[in-house]
């Protein structure tokens, strides 16, 4: 998760980021020279690094995988630059990328520079106006919804992305997909399986009920309300973030995302959202779909089977982490927590199919 709204002033570790490198970087490209100042850590959830940062009087955002790369961490960071340089110019609220360096020899790792966003993540605040105003967060809600139908409709052929995803058999893969997935948590030691009540009715289910016909489109695959980031002016969203996921797919699998991690208070998934989360006021799954159309042609009759397969995919993933903790490779204290929502992810599935 990114979160531009979180800034602070930090030493940066040359091994991480190199200033002196990116200096040279910039200047071989035009960009503005000068000292580099003002420089901030911007906080999020994911373990890649951000940095806001001034030189020449213009402001700068700088992305790059973690001080110890994964396997695939510059790969992703190839993917999101590539993403957001194509969709610049249509209407998709996302950030702008400036420059990407795809030389990992200049830092040490594949990064972008973006410009930054002038925005709050909902999970970290929620300003006054939003906080008092049930009607400032539905809109919210709404603005949230049109971002991803937004997306959706982008010809993603016509800016250059044909082959960013495999979409032929994506919603036939999808079940097998993630329950590899969980068996791989296996690996970690003292996990002892997926204790999930109804885990391979909901598969069945899923699989027995695909939709036969669908459209391929840009996907961006974690768009809960943690991943945007919305304006402090009016209820908008300022930008999607968080591209980590995205690829070719259904973009209704967006809409089913967003619906089943609506918060609704009093649950732990609402616990993940602060302030929003315990007040609520978000607006309904109807009025979501009914939302999506208005900018979308696709046919929203299988929302519902969207939304299971959300719950289905979201809790798999969350999982993972609880998998983790057994081994001692995550804080127990986080594993319960996130096997607690994969619980009611399960259940709010069930919940739909019947």
């Amino acid at each position: 998760m990114w979160d531009m709204s979180v800034a602070q002033p930090v030493e940066v570790d040359q091994d991480v980021v190199d200033f002196a490198a990116v200096g040279g970087w910039m200047e071989d490209r035009g960009l503005p020279a000068g000292a580099f100042t003002r420089v901030q850590a911007l906080g999020g959830g994911t373990q890649n690094i951000m940095l806001r940062f001034q030189r020449g009087g213009r402001d700068f955002v700088l992305r790059r995988g973690p001080k110890h790369l994964r396997a695939k961490s510059n790969d992703v960071i190839r993917r999101e630059a590539r993403l957001l340089t194509a969709l610049d110019g249509t209407d998709v609220r996302a950030p702008r990328v400036i420059a990407a360096c795809q030389d990992e020899s200049v830092i040490g790792a594949v990064f972008y520079l973006m410009e930054p966003i002038e925005g709050f993540n909902p999970q970290n605040e929620l300003p006054p106006r939003y906080a008092e105003d049930p009607e400032a967060r539905r809109l919210m809600g709404l603005s949230a919804v049109e971002a991803i139908a937004r997306l959706g409709a982008v010809d993603y052929t016509a800016v250059g992305l044909v082959d960013f995803g495999k979409p032929e058999g994506f919603l036939e893969r999808q079940v097998s997909r993630w329950f590899g997935e969980l068996e791989s948590y296996s690996a970690n030691a003292g996990y002892p399986g997926p204790e999930i009540p109804g885990l391979e009715q909901v598969g069945e289910w899923l699989d027995r009920n695909r939709p036969a016909r669908w459209t391929p489109g840009i996907l961006h695959g974690d768009c809960h309300l943690a991943n945007i980031l919305f304006a402090y002016d009016e209820p908008r969203v300022a930008a999607l973030v968080d591209w980590e996921m995205s690829t070719i797919g259904d973009p209704l699998l967006d809409l089913g995302w967003q619906i089943a991690t609506r918060p609704d208070p009093g649950t732990t998934l609402a616990a993940l959202l602060g302030k929003l989360g315990a007040v609520g006021g978000l607006p309904t799954p109807a009025a979501m779909t009914e939302h999506y159309g208005r900018f979308s042609d696709r046919d929203l009759s299988a929302v519902p089977w969207y939304t299971v397969l959300a719950c289905f995919k979201l809790g798999i993933v969350l999982e993972g982490t609880h998998a983790r903790a057994f081994a001692g490779k995550a804080p127990k204290e986080t594993g319960d927590f996130l096997h607690a929502i994969t619980l009611e992810l399960f259940e709010k599935a069930h919940r739909l199919m019947a």
